[in-house]
């Protein structure tokens, strides 16, 4: 019993005996000179370490130090870039008897640190990277002293001790960050980091996580990596990366952003995953890709290949619900430059697919440069504009209708554009099928650019049936309201098959050839109604105007007029031209001609009017001319009519439009015509029996003054 007390006594004693020598042989207060020198050696900046430094020997043995304060440069508004409450050093014994200082891992308790930037741009950091600059600056040798003679130590206690530094912990720490410069204030909270088992040349795994606010917006992340750093730390390597985040703000909640990176090498390639899932604008958001990460050792290039990104968007705000969105791209950054370069392989939004390329240069104002393709488009169905069947279609009409009396009308306000001086944007699109209002188009390509708040189509080119458009315009954002202007070329298009398409409406035949040029100010609904203002020039040819035969309406309404009755065969409502022409001038909601002219082998027609497109109202007169026989539009002949002009008054609203013919001065017209050709003979006559020339015209102004 007395051997068995004595080998676990023994031992004892001898540990005690050692902590009891470490205690009275070695003080660690002789360090704070030492730590405070090497501080201002490194950072440049003051170190204050508040009370004496202790020994802790549970759990391990190691320093513990008060309150420790690193100042700021002076002209910040925190007196500290970093404040500590309480520092544990743990270090190994045996080497202390060695003047060797082996720190084991040094915890940091409820640290705080300030890092600010002044509206000069100037940041307090800015004395950390200035040190380390002067440090790594070969020094110049004294007087008195060669390039091989070491310089003499600054302190004989800085040549006493050797310090190496293992690993940290941090825990409960705080993060002020305010830039000044912007006007911005963000609070990380709940930091800590742990390091374990670091050595130089080895992997060592790291685990981080924090908190934060900004304003409305709060945010955490988390995760854990592992870490090789050389000797030196000239080299370091990254692996097993993770990251998780979240993110909320009133109108957004992302509730799961995650960066995985197999390994991180500089001159390498390094495979990513990502994952992006919460809500933001209405909007179910679940996205995830992968791609290649490599980035030089100068931090001058980052690129990302075969980066992909596939998931779905589900909200009532969308067209279509949910939507299956599909990419892959290749991207470069030219950190030095500020260059972004784009190539988009493919991306898909249900239907619809796109692909292209874009080269963007940060700065004050991006400059954007972009070229997009798309084999097809189909607006309508991506819009959900198709028509539903019958009883949905009325039944939501209805529901719709009921809706609006109960809604009061909203109060119109000019749209915010003011997004628009921050752009520089530039680029061409190319859509080879295009659909949309149910007009379909083929090879479409369009240029358009906005440069600090003007927004240009410098031009636009498309087939669409049988013919071709071509347009360009301009809107200028610069002041509120917005002005714009448009110019608009359509040739050889075939009429028909695009009203029908577009308005569902038949009544025009033929080839069109329409020139537009329109001015605006002002882009509320109403206002873009009022204020529109311009020319349209309309050229048709080889054509018709469909529901109304005009050489019917003038037999029945001339045999009405005469007291007689017609066969009683109707003909077809279709008015055949060979030509119509017409300059449309628009002003104010008002669209009004003086010009218009239609020519057929039998008629031709002028007329002069106006139309209100806002009220949707005509009143229009039509004078028409026989010039031919009346049989070609499916009736008799009516010699008497010929070379006669017959108003024809179109009055009422679009929808259902009324027709009258004017007869007031056809009678008058005809009776002229037969005096005139009275005249004539009675003139051959006369002029074989009165050879004077004043008789002549005195016989035949009293003739004609008796019809009138």
């Amino acid at each position: 019993m007395k051997k068995l007390f004595l080998f676990i006594a023994i031992p004892v004693v001898a540990v005690v005996g050692a902590l009891v020598a470490l205690v009275l042989l070695v003080n660690p207060n002789q360090f704070k000179p030492l730590i405070v020198e090497q501080a201002k050696a490194q950072t440049g900046l003051d170190l204050v370490v508040e009370g004496d430094i202790g020994w802790q020997f549970f759990p391990s043995i190691g320093f513990e130090i008060g309150k420790t304060e690193l100042r700021n440069p002076e002209g910040f508004s925190q007196p500290n870039m970093f404040k500590v409450d309480n520092i544990v050093v743990e270090v190994s014994v045996a080497p202390l008897f060695s003047k060797q200082l082996e720190v084991g891992n040094v915890v940091l308790d409820g640290a705080e640190f300030s890092f600010e930037t002044l509206k000069d741009g100037t940041k307090n950091i800015d004395a950390l990277t200035q040190a380390q600059s002067s440090q790594a600056e070969p020094k110049e040798p004294q007087a008195g002293e060669t390039a091989s003679q070491p310089q003499a130590s600054s302190s004989p206690r800085e040549s006493d001790w050797a310090i190496s530094l293992a690993g940290v912990t941090v825990s409960n720490a705080a993060v002020e960050i305010q830039d000044k410069q912007v006007g911005s204030f963000t609070k990380l909270y709940d930091v800590s980091l742990h390091l374990s088992e670091f050595s130089f040349d080895n992997w060592t795994k790291a685990e981080f996580a924090a908190k934060g606010e900004n304003n409305q917006q709060k945010f955490a992340a988390e995760g854990d990596v592992e870490f090789r750093l050389a000797k030196g730390m000239s080299e370091y390597a990254l692996r097993n990366i993770n990251i998780e985040s979240s993110f909320s703000d009133p109108a957004t909640k992302m509730d799961r952003i995650k960066l995985a990176l197999e390994t991180f090498e500089f001159d390498k390639v390094n495979a990513l995953t990502y994952t992006i899932q919460g809500r933001a604008a209405d909007l179910d958001i679940d996205l995830q890709g992968a791609g290649s990460l490599t980035v030089d050792k100068a931090i001058s290039n980052v690129v990302l290949d075969k980066l992909t990104l596939q998931g779905s968007l589900d909200g009532k705000a969308l067209p279509q619900s949910p939507m299956k969105i599909n990419m892959a791209t290749d991207i470069r950054f030219n950190l030095a430059k500020n260059h972004l370069n784009l190539l988009l392989n493919k991306l898909t939004a249900n239907a619809l697919a796109f692909d292209g390329k874009a080269d963007i240069t940060l700065g004050d104002i991006p400059k954007v440069r972009f070229a997009l393709h798309s084999p097809n488009i189909d607006l309508d169905e991506f819009l959900g504009l198709k028509q539903a069947g019958g009883s949905k279609s009325s039944e939501t009409a209805g529901n719709s209708t009921s809706n609006a009396a109960k809604q009061e009308p909203k109060a119109e306000v000019e749209p915010d554009l003011s997004a628009l001086k921050t752009l520089d944007v530039k680029g061409d699109i190319t859509i080879d099928k295009f659909k949309a209002s149910n007009a379909k188009m083929q090879n479409v390509k369009a240029s358009f650019g906005v440069n600090r708040g003007v927004a240009q189509l410098t031009s636009f080119t498309s087939n669409l049936y049988q013919g071709s458009i071509s347009a360009s315009g301009k809107l200028d954002a610069r002041k509120t309201p917005a002005t714009y202007s448009i110019v608009k070329r359509i040739k050889g298009v075939a009429v028909q098959p695009l009203l029908i398409d577009l308005v569902d409406n038949e009544k025009l035949e033929g080839t069109g050839n329409i020139d537009v040029n329109l001015t605006g100010r002002s882009l509320k609904p109403s206002a873009i109604q009022k204020n529109l203002a311009g020319t349209a020039v309309i050229n048709f040819t080889d054509g018709a105007v469909n529901g109304i035969n005009v050489a019917q309406m003038i037999r029945e309404n001339y045999a009405k007029f005469k007291g007689q009755s017609l066969d009683g065969k109707q003909g077809v409502q279709k008015t055949d031209f060979s030509a119509l022409k017409a300059t449309l001038n628009i002003n104010k909601g008002n669209v009004s001609t003086n010009d218009m002219n239609m020519q057929s082998p039998l008629l031709r027609i002028r007329g002069k009017g106006k139309t209100n497109y806002i009220n949707q109202t005509v009143d229009f007169t039509v004078s028409t001319s026989v010039v031919g026989s009346l049989e070609g539009q499916g009736g008799k002949d009516i010699d008497e009519l010929r070379d006669v002009t017959i108003p024809i008054n179109v009055s009422g609203s679009w929808d259902d439009p009324k027709f009258k013919l004017v007869f007031d001065d056809v009678l008058k017209q005809k009776a002229k015509k037969e005096i005139d050709r009275g005249l004539e003979k009675l003139d051959e006559k006369l002029g074989e029996k009165i050879k004077d020339e004043k008789t002549k015209e005195a016989v035949n102004s009293l003739i004609k003054g008796l019809f009138n």
